[in-house]
C-alpha cells in the first residue's frame, strides 16, 4: 500500500459547508417506441410524481437514436442524450421486459452514455431508480440487468425497485396509472430516489474518492513531469 495516498475516514467531509438548494435534477429514460408504450406511460407518471415531490425532470425520447457505433457521437440525438446525462443528478430507467431481458432500445440509450467524456464521468455518483413493465406475470429480469449496468456506470442505485405485471391492465383510458399496490410501490421508489439524491449529491465527490485512483493519478503525473521528450 502507498501510505502517502491512504486517507483515514473524515466524517466532516460528509457534511457539506453549504447544501445545494435547487430542485434535484432527474432524467427519465424509457425502453419502447410503441405508440402506446407502457414504459413511457410509467415514466410520464413518474415525472409527474417527481415534480410533486419537488424535483425537476426531463424525459428523453429515444426515437431516432442510432445504434451505438452506427453514427458519430455528434449525432443530434446522441448529443441531446449526453447533455441530459450531464445535467442530471439522478435518473430513472424504465424498460419493458422482452425475451426475458431489457429491450435493445433501453440498452442503446445506456450504451451511448460513456463512462467518461474527457475528464468527466457523466454518471458517476448520480442516483438511479429502476422500473420495468411486464406483458404477463411479474418478473424482475429487466431491473436486475439494469442494476448490473447501474453499478458498471458507477451510479448509486437505490435499493427499492418497481416491476408492474400485466401493465396493459394498469393504465386507464387517459393513460394514467390506476390506484393499486403497483402505484404505491412506484411512489415508494421515487420518494427513495429523491431522498438519496438530496442526501448524496453534495458529497458524491468524497463518496467516490478512491485510494486506487489517487495512487494512479499521482503515478501518471510523475510520468508526465519526468518525461524527457514529447
Amino acid at each position: 500500500m502507498a501510505s502517502e495516498h491512504f486517507q483515514p475516514f473524515d466524517p466532516q467531509r460528509l457534511r457539506p459547508v453549504a447544501m445545494s438548494t435547487h430542485a434535484p435534477r432527474i432524467l427519465l429514460l424509457y425502453g419502447s417506441l410503441r405508440e402506446r408504450s407502457f414504459s413511457r406511460l410509467l415514466v410520464e407518471e413518474s415525472a409527474r410524481l417527481l415534480t410533486a415531490m419537488g424535483a425537476e425532470t426531463r424525459v428523453f425520447n429515444p426515437s431516432g437514436l442510432p445504434l451505438p457505433d452506427d453514427a458519430p457521437d455528434s449525432h443530434s440525438k446522441v448529443v441531446a442524450l449526453r447533455e441530459l446525462a450531464a445535467w442530471s443528478e439522478g435518473m430513472v430507467w424504465c424498460s419493458p421486459e422482452r425475451h426475458g431481458a431489457m429491450t435493445g432500445i433501453m440498452k442503446t440509450q445506456i450504451d451511448w452514455i460513456p463512462l467518461a467524456l474527457g475528464a468527466v464521468r457523466p454518471t458517476q455518483g448520480k442516483t438511479l431508480a429502476l422500473m420495468q413493465v411486464c406483458g404477463g406475470s411479474q418478473s424482475f429480469n429487466a431491473v436486475n440487468q439494469m442494476r448490473v449496468l447501474g453499478r458498471w456506470m458507477r451510479m448509486l442505485t437505490i435499493p427499492n425497485q418497481s416491476s408492474i405485471a400485466k401493465a396493459f391492465q394498469e393504465f386507464d383510458e387517459h393513460d394514467r396509472i390506476k390506484p393499486s399496490a403497483y402505484l404505491d410501490r412506484v411512489v415508494d421508489v421515487l420518494e427513495e430516489l429523491v431522498k438519496f439524491t438530496w442526501l448524496t449529491r453534495d458529497v458524491s465527490p468524497y463518496l467516490l474518492d478512491r485510494y486506487s485512483e489517487r495512487k494512479e493519478s499521482a503515478e501518471e503525473l510523475i510520468k508526465r513531469v519526468n518525461q524527457t521528450r514529447l
